[in-house]
Parts: C-alpha cells; sequence; structure tokens
C-alpha cells in the first residue's frame, strides 16, 4: 500500500512539472481538422510514466527482472516519442526503432518461442521464426496502444485494464512481485487519467499522453506478456494474451486493414476508430468512454477465466476469432449509421 500512495503522488507531482516544462517548449498538442480539442495541450502522460517506472524501480529493484534491457528500451522510446511529439517524425525511423527495442528484448532472453497447445492439444513451437515474431508482435502492440489514444481518458484506461489484468494473472499464480509491478504500473495511470478528463482541477490543467507515452505503454505491456506467456516460467496461455490487449488489436488490424483497402498507408491518420465512430453515431463522450471500457474489460476477463480453467487453447482461439468478427461487424455497422446521421444533418 506504501508503494501505491508514492507512486500516485510522484506520478500527479511529476505532471504538474512536466506540463509547465512543455509549455515553454512547444511540447503541445495543437487542434487541427483531425483533432478536436481547444488549446494548445501538454503531451506529458509518458513522461509521468516513464519518471514513474523509475521510482517503482527504487522502491522495489527487486521486482522486474532485467531491468536494465527494459528500461534502456523504454528510455530510447521515450525520447525518439518526444522528439516525435514536437516535431511530427515520419514513419520509418518509428519502426526502425520499434524493431531495434525488439531485438534489444530478445537479447534480454524475451522472445515468443511457443503459441501454445492450440493443435489437438499440442504445443505449437515457432523455432527461429519466433524472433520475426517478436519484432512483428512488439510493433503491433507499440501501434495498437498508439492508434487507441483518440479521445480523453481512453487510452489511461484501457492500459489499466491491460496492466490490472496481468497483474491478476500474475498474482493467481504466484508471481507477487511481477503483480505489484502491474497494479503499480495501474496507479501510475491513475492520475494521467484524472487531468486528461480535467478532474478534479478542470480544464486549465489538462494534459495528453502523446506518442512518447503511448509507445512505452504498449512497449511494456507486450513486455509483461511475453514474460507472461514464454519460457520454463511462463503463467499464462499465449491465446489469453490476445483477449488482455482485444480492444487496441482489434481496432488497430481493423482500421489498417480499411486503410490499405482504400489505398492509403496503414499509418495514414483518420478519424475511423471505435471511439471516433461511437462519437459520430451520437453517444456523448463519457457514454463512449464507458463503452470502450465495457468491452476491454469484459475481453480481458473471458481470457483470464478461460486461462483459469483450463480451458482448450484451440476452443478459446476460436472463441477470439469470432469475438474478433462480432466487434467488427459492430463497428461497421455503426459507422454506417453514423455516417447517415451526418449525412442527414
Amino acid at each position: 500500500m506504501q508503494e501505491y500512495i508514492i507512486i500516485f503522488f510522484s506520478a500527479l507531482a511529476s505532471l504538474f512539472i512536466a506540463r509547465k516544462v512543455a509549455r515553454r517548449v512547444g511540447l503541445v498538442d495543437k487542434p487541427n481538422a483531425r483533432k478536436h480539442h481547444n488549446g494548445h495541450i501538454p503531451l506529458v502522460g509518458g513522461v509521468s510514466i516513464y519518471i514513474s517506472i523509475w521510482v517503482i524501480y527504487f522502491l522495489q529493484p527487486a521486482w522486474f527482472p532485467d531491468f536494465y534491457y527494459y528500461i534502456t528500451s523504454v528510455s530510447l522510446l521515450l525520447f525518439v516519442g518526444v522528439l516525435d511529439d514536437r516535431y511530427d517524425l515520419p514513419v520509418t525511423p518509428r519502426i526502425v526503432l520499434q524493431a531495434f527495442v525488439a531485438i534489444v528484448m530478445m537479447v534480454s532472453g524475451l522472445h515468443l518461442s511457443s503459441l501454445g497447445d492450440i493443435f489437438l492439444g499440442y504445443a505449437v513451437g515457432l523455432g527461429i521464426l519466433g524472433y520475426v515474431i517478436t519484432i512483428f508482435a512488439v510493433m503491433c502492440a507499440i501501434n495498437a496502444f498508439n492508434m487507441v489514444d483518440g479521445i480523453d481518458g481512453l487510452l489511461g484506461a484501457l492500459s489499466c485494464v491491460s496492466f490490472a489484468s496481468l497483474g491478476i494473472a500474475f498474482s493467481l499464480h504466484g508471481k507477487n512481485e511481477l503483480a505489484q509491478w502491474c497494479y503499480c504500473l495501474t496507479i501510475a495511470c491513475i492520475p494521467y487519467i484524472l487531468l486528461n478528463l480535467g478532474i478534479p482541477w478542470g480544464r486549465k490543467f489538462k494534459v495528453f499522453m502523446g506518442d512518447a507515452g503511448s509507445t512505452l505503454i504498449g512497449f511494456t505491456v507486450i513486455w509483461l506478456i511475453i514474460l507472461a506467456t514464454q519460457g520454463a516460467s511462463a503463467i499464462l496461455h499465449p491465446v489469453t494474451a490476445l483477449w488482455i490487449i482485444a480492444v487496441p488489436l482489434m481496432d488497430m488490424i481493423r482500421v489498417m486493414v480499411s486503410r490499405v483497402r482504400r489505398g492509403d498507408s496503414p499509418f495514414k491518420p483518420d478519424r475511423e476508430h471505435l471511439h471516433h465512430i461511437l462519437l459520430k453515431y451520437g453517444f456523448r463522450h463519457s457514454t463512449a468512454l464507458t463503452i470502450v471500457l465495457a468491452i476491454a474489460t469484459s475481453f480481458s476477463l473471458i481470457g483470464i477465466v478461460a486461462d483459469v480453467k483450463n480451458y482448450n487453447q484451440l476452443a478459446v482461439l476460436g472463441l477470439f476469432i469470432l469475438c474478433f468478427a462480432g466487434f467488427v461487424l459492430f463497428i461497421n455497422k455503426l459507422a454506417r449509421i453514423g455516417a447517415l446521421k451526418e449525412n442527414n444533418c
């Protein structure tokens, strides 16, 4: 409990300090045709989470294995993310960096070596292909959390769902130190969510996460997932990981496929994400946030329960694919209705 209090207030204090510095150096988000907000908002959520990670480490250095490989990676992601937030870097250097931090992860000993017992109860090993898939998985996780940051409170809330779910999973399998790490990360996100939503200090102190924060969070989630699902000390089935990051992953895949079908770059920004479509449909911001959060929480609970009950992994994977298909059909239907509403206005 003492760690939670220290993490919360250190994250809160760092936000108030960092937002002042951000305004002076121009690290702010300006409204445009795609970003519908008022004023120049400091992009400092990632800085706060990064500082919190160091605070957790100084309080309990034994909680997180191979910390120096991890912190090297997130430090690079934060640095380039801040540059991207300030100067709007092209896609290529960001993708190269994502591949590089995936390699650092693999040097630490973490990589995807198995897909679990998804073939008639037999484990599907990946062999040398696992290293390539690890790079792809890291890129997917980073960009999934980056793309989902579209309305106030959403990225912070979805991060809390993933971190808390992983914490519960580690706790259920006796990995209490890693569980506490995940819970502390969850606590570290709460001050950001409060300021991002304007609670209780109002819009005057509003902050955004920025690419620096979303990439840091996405990488941290995939690092913890691989730690939980691979190797001799694995405590989760690999399929369970899909449920823990279901909403960011499903939404990213749906949007990127849609962009490619239109002939656009898969990384071209637009307003076709789930949260955008819910707003176009007519839901209020708070309702849209609640709907997405409820879906994400439900998916995570399904994954954890299926893992604890040790259900057949092929069946669990099949259920995930069915839910993915239902998710896409649901969003596409809302999108069509929302488009009709906009045209009639």
